[in-house]
């Protein structure tokens, strides 16, 4: 991972960290469909996948084990089934014309090739960190305690927390997609700000950044 923060050069603008899945790329709602296509389906009874995949035929749950490899086997054919939300690229493209943008994307570094194909065939070439750390140190390197503007954009309230822990005065925006799990996510409390989608994300960093350089 370090290799991959090192080989990145930050320009002198602001900073925006973005996580990748189900803030840029889709992921639920492929990763149902992934399931659908192998017999099973996803019962959305709390915010997590273990415990939560079932058998078609038999209803029961999938041991631990076996619903961690299926995340992992879908990891490895993201680029059949993931595609990025209707708003990601003109919000991306409109970002990056103020802010310098870095993916954080939370998966087995193993896989960052796979997702580095998948980033560049639908047009977001923004450097790409691929870790299973948590997300509060790896932005505050990123970062570097520069005397800039930084946000962070993620579905997850436990990387939210990290974060803001981690990097002082970040924006903290909390982007959850529409779907039945997601009805069960924990909030993120002040200073986390919860957004509906990339328009209203792209509002609030571009008053943070602004805000942030005339202070």
């Amino acid at each position: 991972m370090m290799q991959e923060i090192d080989a990145i050069r930050l320009s002198d603008r602001p900073l925006v960290v973005c996580d990748v899945d189900d803030v840029v790329l889709q992921f639920i709602a492929p990763f149902q469909s992934y399931l659908d296509s192998l017999g099973h389906r996803l019962v959305p009874r709390s915010f997590r996948l273990h415990g939560n995949i079932v058998s078609q035929a038999t209803e029961t749950a999938l041991p631990d084990r076996e619903v961690s490899d299926l995340i992992e086997a879908f990891f490895d054919t993201q680029e059949t089934w993931q595609t990025p939300f209707s708003t990601t690229a003109a919000a991306i493209e409109a970002i990056a014309r103020d802010a310098d943008i870095v993916f954080l994307t939370a998966m087995p570094p193993r896989f960052a090739d796979r997702r580095r194909r998948l980033l560049d065939s639908v047009g977001l070439s923004q450097p790409l960190v691929a870790t299973q750390q948590p997300k509060g140190p790896v932005v505050r390197t990123l970062h570097g305690g520069r005397p800039l503007p930084v946000a962070f954009i993620d579905d997850m309230a436990h990387n939210l927390v990290s974060v803001g822990t981690h990097v002082t005065d970040c924006l903290l925006l909390h982007m959850i997609p529409v779907s039945e799990i997601h009805r069960h996510a924990p909030p993120a409390l002040p200073p986390v700000l919860r957004v509906a989608d990339w328009p209203e994300a792209t509002q609030h960093i571009r008053r943070h950044c602004s805000t942030s350089r005339t202070s």
